[in-house]
């Protein structure tokens, strides 16, 4: 008998196709819940910050420390707010009102025209979210050498015109958290969707006492392990190109790759999540345990793991270890490439390369738990 005969794989595979079309749970895990993660991911999460309210407090009348403190309101990522007293600024940040806070003391004008003087300007940040805290001392110090050079004057202007600083953001110039958030969350999204899609096909045969008449049947393993991968692999990627152009042309997420680096990337991340979910699903014969492992198997590495959110390089070496068999973290590092830098084969071949490794194992490791008997 040979190993793999065409008209049978059409066969099954044209019963998993029906049999996805039948089950409404198929067609919401595929179409429905990666537009409702997706979503969730883009207006959910926000790492920009904007206007955050800080206090001020002026005991400084004259009329550089009132240029000062109109620089600060005058700053769109700063709410500023006046308070009559230190301890009414305190008071502020301590139940969260405010962020931080500015002291402008009572000898500032008088310093600032001394020679040879400092002139300090006291600044409190709320340290209990580092992130926010060092958000407020980039602003205001800004805001700080900003009003400085336009104090200068002449002189000031004439230095700039020696000495000249023009930042340059490259791949994401506007700097927005969202386009490197949004490429991430389509990888968690594919990951999940991938991996529960085919956790319940084999364990659904067992419930429906079908899979008799499979392993009864002159059905091959490969036969039976490819009708079971690959309508579930179209189905895969119609919900990533779908995930693909919500975010492009409805999150407003640049898309500078191609279909082609998409694909080849997209296709090789799939197949090793649909072995992930199709081993699991081969070793439980219960489909609610079986999506509860998946859930626990794709969802928790990929975001935890891959890179999306918290840095590898920080990791302990032996967590850094683990990752080279998370899919996730290849897909990631290849979504934001594809996304924010276009197709660059030589940053994306090595991740092609470890996405193909992944795949064959956790495929390879479906095939050795598919056996052709009853236990």
């Amino acid at each position: 008998m040979n190993w793999l005969s065409w008209r049978r794989l059409r066969a099954l595979c044209w019963k998993e196709t029906l049999q996805i079309f039948r089950d409404p749970s198929s067609i919401l895990i595929a179409f429905f819940m990666p537009l409702l993660m997706l979503f969730i991911f883009g207006y959910g999460i926000n790492l920009d910050f904007s206007r955050l309210r800080i206090g001020l407090r002026m005991e400084d009348g004259g009329a550089d420390a009132t240029a000062f403190g109109a620089a600060l309101r005058g700053s769109p990522w700063l709410d500023v707010r006046a308070y009559d007293s230190r301890e009414a600024l305190e008071l502020a940040l301590v139940d969260s009102q405010i962020r931080g806070y500015v002291i402008v003391p009572g000898d500032f004008s008088r310093k600032l025209k001394q020679a040879g003087a400092t002139a300090p300007v006291q600044l409190v940040a709320d340290g209990s979210e580092p992130n926010i805290a060092q958000f407020v001392r980039a602003t205001v110090s800004g805001v700080w050498q900003m009003w400085q050079e336009q104090r200068a004057g002449d002189h000031g202007e004439a230095l700039r015109r020696e000495i000249a600083l023009e930042p340059r953001v490259w791949f994401n110039s506007s700097a927005e958290s969202r386009n490197f958030i949004i490429p991430g969350s389509i990888t968690v999204i594919m990951t999940v969707i991938g991996a529960l899609l085919t956790s319940l096909v084999v364990a659904r045969e067992w419930e429906r006492g079908t899979m008799e008449a499979l392993l009864a049947s002159p059905v091959t393993r490969a036969e039976l392990l490819l009708s079971k991968i690959l309508p579930y692999y179209g189905l895969g990627m119609i919900s990533l190109l779908l995930c693909v152009g919500v975010a492009h042309w409805v999150l407003q997420v640049p898309f500078r790759g191609t279909l082609l680096a998409l694909w080849v990337v997209g296709s090789l991340f799939l197949l090793s999540v649909l072995g992930i979910g199709l081993a699991i699903s081969t070793g439980m014969r219960n489909q609610f345990n079986a999506a509860q492992a998946a859930l626990n198997a794709a969802f928790l590495p990929a975001v935890m793991l891959s890179g999306f959110i918290y840095e590898i390089s920080s990791m302990p070496v032996f967590l850094r270890g683990v990752t080279r068999i998370i899919p996730a973290r290849y897909f990631v590092s290849s979504m934001q490439t594809i996304f924010q830098a276009g197709s660059l084969w030589k940053l994306l071949l090595p991740d092609i390369f470890m996405l193909g490794c992944t795949t064959v194992v956790f495929i390879g490791l479906t095939a050795k738990l598919t056996k052709r008997r009853m236990e």
